[in-house]
């Protein structure tokens, strides 16, 4: 735990992964020698030594990696006329929009141009959108950092509770709203993230009805079909929760 707390404040000063990988300038140094004696024209200038990518195995990120594989498989199977989402990472929206038509919302507005892909500013707090008015909806790993300020976004202790009314409130009859955020043992780290007892975001969401939950568990494994109960004990979960409005 204590080593834990000293990594996370050394990381907001510095980078640990690339620190760590000092020791690898002895082989960059080899290597750039034997590149340029097989006739690799270099200039020292132009150097840029990457220290860190050597590695037995491509890194990814679990949360974020199988979020974007279960929304995409989601919204190919629905393929609503239009999917809005709430301020999750933008290269999901990259993707999405290849093949649905999407609105992007967030408190940062994305400057981008793209074809099937409409970017607008607005906050989760107050959604320029009319009551029960869209039937795609997502919002991944966003609602547990609400009201910490890390965005620059208001301090407000209850801000992860008014987002999630406000995403039910936009959220029209017979439509989906889509849902991630960390689970486990109950906690904010602030002002990183919050995490949720699994159960909490059944019951923050109530007046929606559960339609289906996914899970990336402690061990980074994933669970396309699986139960918000089952994750009480986790430390570091990531749920993926599928929402609808049914009245």
């Amino acid at each position: 735990m204590k080593f834990r707390l000293i990594r996370r404040w050394l990381g907001a000063f510095l980078d640990l992964k690339r620190l760590l990988s000092v020791h690898q300038i002895v082989r960059y140094v080899y290597s750039y020698v034997a590149f340029k004696r097989r006739g690799g024209a270099i200039r020292l200038r132009d150097t840029y030594p990457c220290l860190s990518d050597r590695t037995h195995y491509t890194q990814f990120d679990p949360h974020y990696f199988y979020q974007a594989a279960w929304i995409a498989r989601r919204l190919a199977e629905t393929r609503p006329a239009r999917h809005v989402d709430v301020a999750s990472h933008n290269m999901i929206l990259a993707v999405v929009s290849g093949f649905v038509p999407c609105t992007f919302i967030d408190f940062r507005p994305l400057p981008v141009e793209l074809p099937n892909l409409d970017s607008r500013g607005g906050s989760i707090l107050s959604l320029p959108l009319a009551d029960r008015s869209v039937l795609s909806l997502s919002c991944l790993h966003v609602i547990e950092h609400i009201g910490l300020g890390r965005y620059g976004d208001p301090l407000d202790v209850a801000g992860d509770i008014k987002a999630a009314r406000e995403l039910a409130r936009v959220l029209a009859p017979g439509g989906r709203l889509y849902l991630v955020t960390p689970i486990g043992r109950p906690r904010i780290e602030f002002n990183a993230h919050r995490v949720y007892d699994p159960e909490a975001i059944v019951a923050m969401l109530s007046e929606l009805r559960l339609m289906s939950f996914s899970a990336v568990d402690d061990q980074h494994r994933f669970h396309m079909q699986a139960q918000p109960g089952q994750y009480r004990r986790a430390d570091y979960a990531c749920g993926m929760y599928e929402f609808g409005r049914v009245d």
